[in-house]
């Protein structure tokens, strides 16, 4: 496992913290997301094996995010 920090703008709410977790989580290889409004950031462990940084940038702004 692998853990990474990932900007993540335009979150402004607590509901795009759970949007922006579920697209996370639904990766796999991705073991855990914890997405703080407040740092504006996704701690993010996943198994590099299955699912790259780029994939979980991608997956923020696939739902409207702008990622670091």
């Amino acid at each position: 496992m692998e853990n990474t920090i990932i900007k993540v703008g335009g979150m402004s709410c607590q509901g795009c913290v759970k949007n922006v977790t579920g697209v996370l989580t639904a990766l796999d290889g991705v073991a855990s997301a914890e997405v703080s409004l407040e740092a504006g950031e996704a701690k993010v462990a996943y198994d590099p094996a299955k699912v790259s940084r780029e994939n979980l940038k991608g997956a923020i702004e696939d739902a409207g995010f702008d990622a670091e």
